[in-house]
C-alpha cells in the first residue's frame, strides 16, 4: 500500500512561464486560445505540476490520463486531464483528481490572461468555483476541492484586485467536512510577470492563504486529518 509522504512545493518553472510572458507581450498584452502557449497551455502547465506533487504526497502512485467519459479508474493513480465528476449539481471535468474509492481531491486551474477579461469575467469565475466546490462536496463530503487562479500581475489592478483577494479567501475556508459546500479545501491565486516569468512575491500577502507555497501543506495537513490509516495509506497489520 502507499504511503503518504510530505506534499513538494508545487514547481513551475520561470522560463516556462517567461515564454508565455513573450508570447504575452507579443499578442497586445494577451494570450490566445490557440499554440503556441495559449491560454490553456498555460493552465496545463499548472495542472501537471498539482498532478506531480500529488502523486508524490500520495506515495509517488503513477499519474494518467483519463479517458474524457471515465466516470472511475482501474488501478491506483493521479489523474491529469478531464477528469469526470458526477456531482450534486451537475457533471463537471476537473483539471486533476484522486479517486480511488469516488472523488478524494478535485482540482482546477482558472486563467484570465488579459486586462479586460479579469473586468469582465471575475465574478463569473468565483460563481464557477462556488459551484464546482457545491457539485463535488455534495456528493463527496470528505473530498478536497483546489483551484488555482492565474493572471498576468499587470491584468489585476484595483479595485478588481482587492476584491478578488477577498472573495478567494472567504472562499478557502473549508477546513471540516461541517463547513459549507461551495467553500474550497485550498485556492491559490498566482500573479507572474510576463517580463520574466516570476510569480509575484508580495501580492497576495504573505500571510494570505491564497500563497502558492502554502498551497501543498494545506492539501496535504487537511488529506492527512481525514484519510490517514484508511486504505490505501492503512499499515499492514
Amino acid at each position: 500500500m502507499a504511503k503518504l509522504q510530505t506534499m513538494p512545493p508545487i514547481s513551475i518553472s520561470q522560463t516556462d512561464l517567461a515564454a508565455f510572458g513573450e508570447t504575452w507581450k507579443n499578442n497586445g498584452d494577451s494570450l490566445s486560445r490557440t499554440p503556441p502557449n495559449s491560454s490553456s497551455q498555460l493552465g496545463n502547465l499548472f495542472d501537471s505540476a498539482v498532478g506531480l506533487s500529488l502523486s508524490i504526497m500520495l506515495g509517488r502512485i503513477p499519474i494518467v490520463r483519463p479517458a474524457s467519459t471515465a466516470l472511475s479508474v482501474a488501478s491506483e493513480c493521479v489523474e491529469v486531464g478531464p477528469v469526470r465528476v458526477i456531482g450534486g449539481v451537475r457533471p463537471q471535468n476537473f483539471d486533476v483528481g484522486y479517486r480511488p474509492d469516488g472523488v478524494r481531491f478535485a482540482f482546477d486551474s482558472k486563467t484570465l490572461n488579459d486586462a479586460t477579461s479579469v473586468k469582465k469575467n471575475w465574478q463569473n469565475m468565483i460563481n464557477d468555483l462556488a459551484t464546482e466546490a457545491t457539485t463535488v462536496h455534495s456528493r463527496f463530503p470528505h473530498a478536497l476541492v483546489a483551484f488555482m487562479v492565474v493572471i498576468p500581475t499587470p491584468c489585476l489592478v484595483e479595485p478588481q484586485r482587492a476584491a478578488i483577494i477577498e472573495t478567494l479567501e472567504r472562499l478557502a475556508r473549508r477546513t471540516s467536512v461541517a463547513d459549507p459546500d461551495y467553500m474550497a479545501e485550498a485556492i491559490s491565486l498566482v500573479l507572474w510577470n510576463p517580463d520574466d516569468g516570476s510569480i509575484d512575491p508580495v501580492m497576495p500577502l504573505p500571510e494570505s492563504p491564497l500563497r502558492l507555497e502554502r498551497f501543498p501543506t494545506t492539501i496535504e495537513s487537511i488529506y492527512i486529518n481525514r484519510y490517514k490509516g484508511l486504505p490505501p495509506h492503512a499499515v499492514a497489520e
